[in-house]
């Protein structure tokens, strides 16, 4: 293979890999063969200018170089309310005819918050990468913009093209990165527009950004609607995200801006609202602009999910693992409508890195329901944080493991007990109802409970004598106690709480071996011969079984009863083996639980459409998953269809 088809065939799985989600070969091909055209490049001294070995960064540049755009890119008006909203979309039907407004649509896309930039390719090589600046004038980034491996570096194009897009920093990127770095970077907006500013673009391409192309500034192509122009540029390969919706009236607008608000917290990049354009192109023309920006588009703007507030002091907690956590103890803020108090620090290196004290500002960041979390320090006011080096429990000496400390003593630590015993309770495990952790805390104070096995000597006086306990309550507990000596091994095996053993791994197990002692006695080996068990798992469990202590609570648990039922794998027809299933929208009971019954039919169940995937389990409101399966003809399936599709093996 000769260097031009080595380059545009890495080019090829490089934008199947990264902007289509859909591999065409293995890692270990796609690097033989870019370990190839490496040596063929310093064998010949010729490298060609669309070449995948230019991504990785390593000029240091000097200065950056002024460039004045060929067309201003304006800014947005912004709405921040539906009667915003309703008054600009009123404005834009003023300046139409009635016919044309009866005709009228807007394209409802997300509104990314990284860095605007601006894409130029020259007979189908891309020859320059700008940033927005001022609009008028903006920065060469030519060499960083290479880094992004979404960004083609040719297109199958003739003339000049010009396409404006958006830099940007996922937020998995971002985790990995600070992982690492010896300075964290605050969000993903900051690190994108720090990446694509940096003049050492080794360090850009260590961010790992991305990007995805919204507009076309230049070219001769005459497009009816947004939706067309979207569809030329993926077929030039330019990344364009694939949320993006036509709505025919207003009201179809605001529906679709509360599902992205809905959705926000689960997407992988930072955005700070939605775009809403005419969809029309020929009316934009008509619409026009104002000084500094376009009539016929506007964005609307969620709530800030970040602010800054005072660190007051640092809570330590002891987890179920023994894992002792810093909890910031905020001065309360309202993020969003909702009142921030406490965030998570994760461990004492990461509250080294970020830098923060007790008594100066932090920057917080919550996203829905997620815990929030600290990003970094707003100034250098304050004390230093001390690391403690002892259980703020029950005083033991704590080790250090890694990067996190912990609380050895298991056997009477009361948080470590009280998170055992309630995990050991949880729905997916023994699925005891009615046993809280405060009536955990309130027997173990009481002196009745203290260990897992103790559950099920339980007297009915000593439950009567908590607060809020009377006959009924006190008959139905005890009762789910029982009842849980019955529960399925994979439960039994999950609520023992065996690190790095999840649901999954749990029910490989329950599948594999008739009983929990057969378990107790497997070697590493053996383990390590089940799918999805590696070294890390093995040895969790191999562990988990050697403790003294918790071998002494499970000849408890067995002398009281509960020994776990044996799962049979046949009892499950394997009508889905083989096949590749995504689930999406809302259905009637939790992901997990469709996630688990497909599985549990051979199914493999992933996370994106692609043409790879055999089915779509779809509930309502399917979204941009639902809309590329219908795209790439996918059969799509409703919750009743999966369950006549099952009963067809039964």
């Amino acid at each position: 293979m000769d260097m031009r088809a080595m380059v545009d065939r890495l080019n090829e799985l490089a934008r199947a890999y990264y902007t289509l989600d859909d591999p065409l070969v293995s890692d270990g091909e796609y690097d033989a063969l870019y370990d190839e055209l490496v040596a063929l490049e310093r064998e010949t001294g010729t490298i060609l200018p669309d070449s995948p070995t230019q991504r990785v960064g390593g000029e240091i540049l000097e200065e950056f170089v002024k460039f004045t755009h060929e067309k201003p890119l304006y800014s947005l008006d912004k709405a921040q309310s539906f009667d915003e909203l309703r008054a600009w979309d009123k404005r834009v039907r003023g300046r139409l005819t009635e016919k044309e407004a009866s005709e009228l649509s807007y394209m409802v896309e997300l509104k990314f918050d990284g860095l605007t930039l601006v894409a130029i390719y020259d007979d189908g090589l891309l020859t320059r990468g700008v940033t927005r600046g001022n609009g008028t004038v903006g920065e060469e980034i030519t060499a960083q913009m290479r880094t992004i491996r979404t960004v083609p570096l040719h297109i199958p194009r003739e003339g000049h093209r010009v396409f404006q897009g958006e830099g940007l920093m996922p937020y998995s990127a971002l985790k990995t990165y600070n992982e690492t770095a010896a300075i964290p970077l605050k969000n993903p907006r900051n690190g994108a527009a720090g990446a694509l500013r940096n003049l050492d673009t080794r360090e850009t391409a260590r961010r790992n950004l991305i990007c995805y192309f919204y507009a076309t500034l230049d070219g001769p192509e005459e497009f009816a609607t947004d939706g067309e122009e979207k569809d030329y540029m993926r077929a030039l390969g330019l990344p364009v995200h694939p949320h993006s919706k036509i709505c025919a009236t207003l009201d179809e607008v605001m529906e679709e801006i509360l599902e992205i608000e809905k959705i926000r917290p689960q997407l992988d990049v930072m955005i700070d609202g939605v775009v809403v354009k005419v969809n029309n192109l020929p009316y934009r023309e008509k619409l026009g602009y104002t000084v500094k920006a376009p009539r016929w588009a506007i964005a609307y703007k969620f709530e800030a999910e970040e602010a800054t507030t005072l660190l007051k002091d640092v809570a330590w907690n002891v987890g179920r693992t023994g894992k002792v956590t810093p909890t910031a103890l905020l001065e309360p803020v309202d993020i969003g409508g909702v009142t921030i108090a406490r965030a998570t620090l994760n461990n004492f290196d990461d509250i080294q890195r970020k830098g923060v004290k007790i008594g100066g500002r932090v920057f917080l960041r919550r996203s829905n329901d997620v815990i929030p979390e600290i990003l970094g320090k707003a100034d250098d006011l304050g004390r230093e944080i001390e690391m403690i080096e002892h259980c703020p429990s029950c005083g033991t000496q704590l080790i250090q493991r890694g990067v996190h400390s912990f609380c050895p003593n298991t056997l009477s630590c009361t948080p470590q007990l009280i998170a055992r015993i309630n995990h050991y309770a949880s729905r997916d495990a023994m699925d005891i109802r009615g046993l809280s952790e405060k009536t955990i805390g309130g027997l173990m104070a009481a002196g009745h409970l203290h260990s897992i096995a103790d559950l099920y000597e339980l007297d009915p006086q000593e439950l009567l004598e908590l607060e809020g306990f009377g006959q009924k309550r006190t008959e139905n507990l005890l009762t789910a106690i029982d009842q849980s000596k019955e529960r399925p091994l994979d439960q039994l095996i999950y609520g023992l709480g065996i690190g790095q053993v999840g649901k999954k791994t749990a029910r490989d197990l329950a599948l594999h071996f008739d009983s929990l002692e057969e378990l107790k006695g497997a070697t590493r080996e053996e383990l390590e011969a089940l799918d999805d068990i590696g070294p890390e798992t093995s040895q969790a469990i191999a562990t988990f079984f050697t403790d003294p202590h918790i071998l002494s609570t499970l000849e408890e648990l067995e002398a009281a009863g509960v020994r776990g039922k044996k799962i049979k794998g046949e009892e499950k027809s394997q009508q889905l083996a083989g096949k590749t299933v995504v689930i999406t929208g809302t259905l009637s009971q939790s992901r997990s639980h469709f996630q688990e019954l497909l599985q549990a039919h051979g199914a493999k169940v992933t996370g994106s459409v692609s043409k790879n995937t055999d089915f779509l389990l779809a509930g309502e409101k399917g979204g941009s998953k639902r809309d590329k399966a219908e795209a790439l003809g996918i059969p799509i399936l409703s919750e009743s269809d999966l369950e006549a599709l099952l009963e067809e093996a039964e």
